[in-house]
This record gives structure tokens, sequence and C-alpha cells, in this order.
């Protein structure tokens, strides 16, 4: 058994607006840098921790955990679209683990998967070689979100499945820090979006395109100081990645979601994603979380941090 995990934010706005040519270096250098350690460890089998901006996942039927037996990419903002190379036999061998465990994830044959969880991935690995994957979605973005207290019970254990796994795991979370970008909320919706948002379907190419524009937008007035959205908040970002790296999580279980919410954005829910990694990697024995970069970028709408343990 071998474990490693790796955490980084994601940011559909890294290949659509340029925080100046120094930051873009700063973060290119540590993702290459994670590229190579992750190499160097040669994962037999990714388990990728990540959340849905409604296009996978809908009201209609929002659980609060879901593992992948076989998956697409939507390949929205740029990332590579069609279907990823899942371990279907091991997904369904965690889920087992997981109801034996007390968690009550769901499966799926059919997920659809975007950013939160391929940007990464693509950021990491030569997509046309990835290694197999089990996705693991995690309820972030569509209220009620599962409690603090069950993510760190489901990171413990999914750890302890992936400890006997016999190979060498590679756990990657992906989603927060802080960040407020414009995404829709059941409970204010128009009636066009409520019902997109429940139903689900397909986003035509100029729906998408509308909407990636109204985040790009959010960008630029978080620039220019004319957002009425959550700045980022760099202060809550390294005070929760302290809390992380301490595997605090009777602090981290305090959080409640009106203080995530306040303090780091509708977009800072994502934690959960870190949280659940940093419960599994506990629970396998890991001791040390590194922290490899952290800077809050306005131009991503993103506190924008990368960490490794194992």
């Amino acid at each position: 058994m071998a474990v490693a995990t790796v955490f980084a934010s994601h940011s559909p706005l890294k290949d659509h607006r340029s925080p100046g040519a120094a930051i873009v270096n700063e973060v290119d250098t540590c993702l290459a840098e994670v590229a190579a350690w992750v190499a160097d460890f040669s994962p037999d089998l990714i388990i990728a921790i990540g959340p849905d901006h409604f296009n996978g996942f809908f009201y209609r039927l929002m659980p609060s955990f879901c593992i992948g037996a076989a998956a697409e990419s939507v390949g929205d903002w740029s990332t590579p679209n069609g279907s990823l190379p899942v371990a279907g036999k091991v997904a369904e061998d965690c889920v087992r683990a997981l109801h034996v465990a007390g968690i009550d994830a769901a499966i799926s044959y059919r997920m659809d998967v975007d950013h939160g969880i391929t940007q990464l991935l693509d950021q990491l690995f030569d997509w046309s070689a990835l290694p197999p994957v089990v996705p693991v979605f995690v309820n972030c973005a569509a209220p009620p979100l599962p409690p603090i207290s069950r993510v760190v019970a489901f990171g413990k254990a999914l750890g302890e499945f992936a400890a006997i796994y016999p190979g060498r795991v590679l756990l990657a979370a992906s989603g927060g820090l802080s960040h407020d970008p414009p995404m829709p909320q059941l409970a204010n919706a128009p009636e066009s979006i409520r019902q997109r948002i429940i139903a689900g379907g397909t986003l035509s190419l100029q729906a998408r395109a509308a909407r990636q524009e109204r985040v790009i937008n959010e960008a630029t007035n978080q620039i220019d100081g004319t957002s009425d959205r959550t700045p980022l908040n760099a202060d809550w970002d390294q005070a929760f990645l302290t809390r992380l790296q301490a595997f605090d999580f009777d602090a981290l279980t305090a959080m409640n979601d009106d203080s995530i919410t306040h303090d780091g954005g509708c977009g800072g829910h994502e934690i959960r994603s870190w949280i659940a990694v940093a419960a599994a990697a506990a629970s396998t024995g890991i001791e040390h979380l590194d922290l490899r970069y952290y800077r809050a970028i306005p131009e991503w709408i993103a506190g924008y941090g990368v960490m490794t343990g194992g």
C-alpha cells in the first residue's frame, strides 16, 4: 500500500484572464513541480475528489457524495471532453466499503464531471494516458450541503479504502479556496434558471458561452472594485490551510455554512474536497501536508492554493 495526496484550487479563468506573467509563471512552475512529484509516485489509481457546478448534478436528485463507476467530462472551460478511464470495479468496491463504514454514498454509471474534477487531472497528467480513475463528487454548491463532520467521516472511510488497495493510490482534491463566482441559488434564481438547476440537461453552446461570459465579467468587476460579491479572503484561506495542515478536524467541523459563505463566498464551500482528502490522508498515516503555493488571485476569482502530502 502506498498513498499520496494532492490538493489544488481550480479556476476556469486560468486560461482566460492573466494576472500577469510573474504570477502565471509562479503557478505554472508549482504545477509542473507537483506533476513531476506525482510522476515519481507513479500512481496505479487516482481517486479524484471534486465538486460540480450544475453541469452533472442537479436538484432532481442531489446526493451528498457520489462515486462514478463510469464518467464523461463535459469539457467546460476548455477542459478535455469525453470518457474518463474509470476503474469501474474499484468504484463499486469503494461504494460497498463506504456503506459498510456507515457512509451512504451514491453510485453513478453515467456520471458527468466538469472542471471541478477535470482541470487538475489535465494539469497533472497527459490526458490521453490517464491512469485509472475513480471520480468522486462531493456536493459543495447545492444547499443543503453535507455537514463538515460528515465530510470528515466520508474522507476517513475513503482513506481506509485507499489504504487496502493493492497498488499506489493518489487522492486528488480540487476546489476552493475563498471565491464567490456568480453561481445560481435555488432560493432566489429566476424561474428559467431554477428549472435548469432542477431538471438539468445539456447546455447549448450559446448558453454555456453566456454562463462563462458572466464569470469573466465578474473577474473584471472584482479587479476594478465594482463587484458586489464577496472578495477573496486571504486571511480566511490561511487560517483554513493552517487547520488542515494540523489535521485539526475539531476546528474544521466547528465551521458552519453561514460563516463559510460570509467569509469565503459561495465557492468557499469547495473546501469540503480538501477536508475529505485531509481526513483520508490522516486515516492512512500521512503526517505532513506541505503547502507549496498560495496567493489570492482576483483575475481568477480564486484564493489559489496547492498542497501535497505523502
